[in-house]
């Protein structure tokens, strides 16, 4: 068993430390972190965790606590501080995405983790799904010959379903389409290019910023992704990954993935049409950690093995999704020019 120091506590640490780690029996919570005596008190209350494996700064508990990973569950703009710190203690760190309020913060992080030699993690939950896991495997052998078109499109209703982040300043580039950007990467195994990209807002919408949008994404290998993207979406409802329509020279592609609570993984579905022929639901392979288990236990093995396993979201890797996110950002910003990753990358 490995142990780990999971720093913040607030609303979506509390439900990593309650809902989340338990599942993975390869690691142990050594140390608890935050500043609030209250978040502090919530968690040993909750889990039964006595007062000496709570801590009110990383500090403290990297002093106190030898454990190699530390699991940084805090707001954005906290991630780069607290990453940083447990880098240059030696520790290897998991972080939630997007993992740096900027690209210039994530390259540095990226840096020195290289220096030194530990592995910084992305938690990039929807990578650890039996659809989007079986798709990559069918692009990668060409199943229908090469992938020329996708199109993606996400619809929630927020106000439906207790979203609270209305001030979030890209509520759906940073806060959604991050997980569909990271997908789309790890399913081509190409990278992008160029983005055009156009959000806005609706009359009654209690976002402050823009929860709509639509993006073009152009990959190095020549395919073209179509995504829309809805929180204020008066229609059906899609899974969290979405719906995708992959399009092949012999056929296509469908999938969705990532239900909601405990249908989790019920939602997953692979469907291949070959052109002319009947459709093929396909088989999917049992998943043993999924969503956020499955980016912890990944991390785990890492760690212990010395070797990253197959679809692994380092940061150097994940710095890539991070800059699709930001050109889509910048490209909105000047209303829809097209971006290039490189741009976005040499700041």
């Amino acid at each position: 068993m490995t142990d780990i120091i999971q720093v913040g506590l607030g609303f979506w640490g509390y439900d990593w430390a309650t809902g989340v780690l338990p599942e993975v029996e390869t690691v142990r919570v050594a140390a608890y972190v935050d500043p609030s005596e209250e978040a502090r008190q919530r968690i040993a209350d909750k889990l039964n965790v006595p007062a000496d494996r709570c801590f009110a700064s990383l500090n403290d508990a990297l002093a106190a606590v030898n454990a190699p990973i530390v699991l940084a569950t805090l707001r954005t703009d906290a991630h780069y501080p607290v990453a940083r710190r447990a880098l240059e203690a030696g520790r290897h760190v998991i972080v939630e995405k997007p993992f740096a309020s900027s690209v210039g913060e994530a390259k540095e992080l990226v840096a020195l983790a290289a220096a030194e030699k530990r592995m910084l993690m992305v938690s990039q939950n929807y990578r650890h799904y039996p659809a989007p896991i079986r798709v990559a495997e069918m692009v990668a052998q060409q199943a229908l010959g090469h992938v020329s078109l996708v199109d993606i499109v996400f619809r929630q209703h927020a106000p439906s379903i207790g979203y609270r982040y209305w001030d979030f300043p890209d509520p759906l580039l940073a806060d959604m389409s991050i997980h569909h950007f990271d997908l789309m990467r790890m399913i081509l195994a190409d990278e992008p290019k160029a983005v055009s990209c156009r959000t806005w807002n609706l009359p009654g919408s209690p976002f402050q910023n823009h929860p709509v949008g639509v993006v073009t994404v152009e990959f190095a290998g020549g395919t073209i992704v179509s995504y829309r993207g809805s929180w204020m979406s008066g229609g059906a409802a899609t899974a969290w990954a979405g719906e995708w329509t992959i399009d092949c020279d012999e056929g296509e592609i469908w999938f969705t993935s990532r239900g909601h609570g405990a249908e989790r993984l019920e939602r997953d579905r692979v469907v291949l049409r070959r052109r002319g022929s009947a459709a093929e639901e396909q088989i999917l392979d049992h998943v043993r950690y999924f969503d956020r288990a499955g980016t912890m236990a990944a991390m785990e093995q890492a760690v212990r093995t010395g070797v990253p396993p197959a679809r692994f979201s380092s940061g150097a890797d994940n710095l890539m999704s991070l800059a699709l996110m930001q050109a889509s950002i910048v490209s909105t910003q000047r209303g829809g020019d097209w971006v290039s990753i490189e741009e976005i990358l040499s700041v």
